[in-house]
């Protein structure tokens, strides 16, 4: 029997997160700063593991004060609030904004909108800190829904925008019971165009195995949107690594079609392990090399 695995398009790191990396590296190398990144700068823990023994450490946002004119600190992709970015700089340590081109374009949004007199409203997680971070753009005055289910007694002008990685289907949502609710309503489909290309690809692709894998952080929403996304159709692995594969996925003969996909902080490297991996059938003359 030969088994059968599909990958998705565009799984693994987009650019935004790629971006942060190389940039992070890059300052480390100079070798002129101590580095650090506020807070885990992806959401892979093997990434960030890897980063550290390279000597880049990271803070919280509790310790920003702690740092001085001979620190770097990388913001990472997900972005800050300006009162974040405020403290930062009174510390004298060199700001290496990593935030991604597509989240700074909401947060310009959120604070031009807002000062236009618009009521903002985000689709996302409220405790997802791109959210906090755009939030902070409009004086921590949006209204953050996920599927706008709860929107009330809105305001006549409302600005509808979205985290990058939300799910299409609550955007529109949102977009159609505030367009019944506002007179003056501006809604801007700010989901990422790599997270719609990733999702999509990840749902067809799980129409047609017996076993999907979604590879990626367990705090990453948007690998846990694609696990959404694919175990609607078929059985769905979340896992972050090689070591969290199942024996089972390798020896059930059962499994003929397998489809793998992969959230933006999943690094190529974790992809391939598990994929070769998936790709060897379990008869006796493998299990024996294995076990040699």
């Amino acid at each position: 029997m030969a088994r059968q695995v599909y990958v998705a398009e565009n799984a693994g790191f987009c650019f935004g997160v790629q971006r942060a990396v190389n940039t992070t590296l890059y300052e480390n190398q100079k070798k002129s700063s101590k580095v650090f990144t506020l807070g885990p700068l992806i959401h892979n823990d093997d990434v960030v593991k890897n980063l550290a023994e390279q000597g880049i450490s990271q803070i919280s946002t509790e310790d920003i004060e702690r740092l001085g004119p001979e620190d770097a600190l990388v913001i990472r992709s997900h972005g800050v609030t300006p009162e974040i970015f405020e403290r930062i700089m009174k510390t004298g340590a060199k700001i290496i904004d990593a935030t991604c081109p597509y989240v700074a374009s909401i947060q310009r949004k959120a604070r031009k909108y807002y000062e236009e007199g618009y009521q903002i409203v985000i689709v996302g997680d409220p405790n997802h800190p791109e959210v906090i971070g755009i939030n902070g753009c409009c004086n921590n005055t949006a209204i953050i829904t996920r599927n706008g289910d709860e929107l009330n007694n809105l305001p006549d002008r409302v600005c509808i925008l979205s985290q990058t990685t939300e799910r299409q289907s609550n955007f529109e949502k949102t977009r159609e019971i505030v367009s019944k609710k506002c007179k003056d309503m501006l809604a801007f489909n700010t989901i990422c165009s790599a997270t719609r290309e990733r999702q999509d690809s990840a749902e067809q692709i799980s129409k047609t195995v017996d076993l999907m894998i979604v590879i990626g952080g367990r705090h990453s929403s948007n690998t846990k949107k694609l696990y959404e996304v694919c175990s609607a159709n078929c059985k769905t692995l979340l896992i972050e690594n090689k070591q969290e594969l199942p024996d089972w996925v390798r020896t059930d003969l059962q499994l003929e079609r397998i489809g793998v996909t992969a959230g933006a902080s999943t690094p190529d490297w974790i992809i391939d392990e598990i994929v070769d991996i998936i790709s060897l059938i379990a008869d006796d003359r493998v299990i024996q090399e294995e076990s040699d």
